[in-house]
Formats: C-alpha cells, structure tokens, sequence
C-alpha cells in the first residue's frame, strides 16, 4: 500500500489514490459545467441541426433535449475542451440520425401522410432556399447548415462529421453547386 509522505504540519497520511480520485473528481465536475454551459449556449444551434434532420419543431425539440441528456451522461468522455461543442454537434447529428433510423422501421408504407407533411422550418426565411436544401442529402445538408447557418470553420465541420478537411471542402464545393442550380430553376422558366 503506497502512501504519500506524511504532511509536516499535521502527521497525516493521505493515501495517493484518495488524492489522484479527488483530483479526477475535481476535473469531472469542470467538464460537466463546461458541457452544461455549451449545451445553454449552443441551444438554437443544436435545434437547428436537429430541425434540418426531421423537419418537425416537436421532434427537433426531442432531439435536442435527447443530445442533451447525452451529453451530460457522457461529459467526462470529453477529452479537449475547446472541442466540446464538436462533441455536442456530433451527438446531435447522431441522436438525429438514431431517430430518423427509428422512424424509419416504425412507418409502414400504408400511412404516405407521413411523407406528405409539409416541414414549417421556423427560422430560415426564403422558401427557395428551403426546397434547395431539401434537394440535398444529409451529410451535404449538415455540411452547408453548418457552414454558412452556423458559420462553423471548416476544420470543425470536419471534426463533427469526422471526416477529412478536403473532403469536407469537396462536398461544401458541391452541394453550392448542387444550390445554385436548384435556385436558379424558377428564374430560367421566367
């Protein structure tokens, strides 16, 4: 049993392990704090990313609380803190995904109403620009929202997708292209 050397002041001994669980103890409660306060400021971001996945206020808002919930059951697994709002759009992304995967098996084909139900996208104003973005898949989608919604850098983008940067500037270069097109359909019939 290894202890430390006794403290002068006082003759204790306090065990190294006591003291290395306290220290860990210490720094767990700081990651909490710093996840619970990216989660309140990054709260309208999270249910934008979110909102883009389902399209339905209630389950953006299920979504978010979800990611959440997982994020701080999570939090000690951060392991740099200036990526914790990677972290925290990445568990968006996923739980966002989870869902859809579960809607997904839960809609049979006998209920089309379900693929029919108009998407009110709350804070995104032009309703062009909303049908473009449809036009693309997810990854495209989440890469642009990211982009120019959420004016993430591209290295970050990179991080949450965990994909490479380039890779990341390929789809971004694309899914502009893939926009202007799509934007520019109604002025062509004009």
């Amino acid at each position: 049993k290894k202890e430390s050397k006794s403290l002068e002041f006082t003759g204790l001994k306090i065990p190294r392990d006591y003291r290395k669980e306290r220290r860990d103890n210490m720094q767990s409660k700081k990651k909490r704090q710093l996840v619970e306060e990216t989660i309140l400021s990054s709260y309208e971001s999270m249910y934008r990313i979110a909102f883009t996945y389902v399209k339905n206020q209630e389950d953006a808002l299920d979504i978010v609380q979800d990611s959440a919930c997982r994020a701080m059951q999570y939090a000690d697994s951060v392991k740099k803190e200036e990526y914790v709002e990677t972290w925290l759009f990445r568990i968006v992304i996923n739980c966002a995904m989870d869902f859809l995967s579960r809607k997904k098996r839960e809609v049979s084909m006998d209920n089309p109403e379900y693929y029919i139900q108009g998407a009110s996208w709350d804070s995104y104003e032009d309703m062009d620009l909303k049908r473009a973005l449809d036009k693309l898949n997810s990854k495209e989608r989440t890469i642009v929202l990211l982009r120019f919604f959420e004016d993430k850098k591209l290295e970050e983008i990179a991080e949450v997708l965990r994909l490479k940067t380039n890779t990341v500037k390929s789809i971004l270069y694309r899914s502009i292209q893939k926009l202007e097109i799509e934007m520019t359909k109604g002025e062509k019939l004009s």
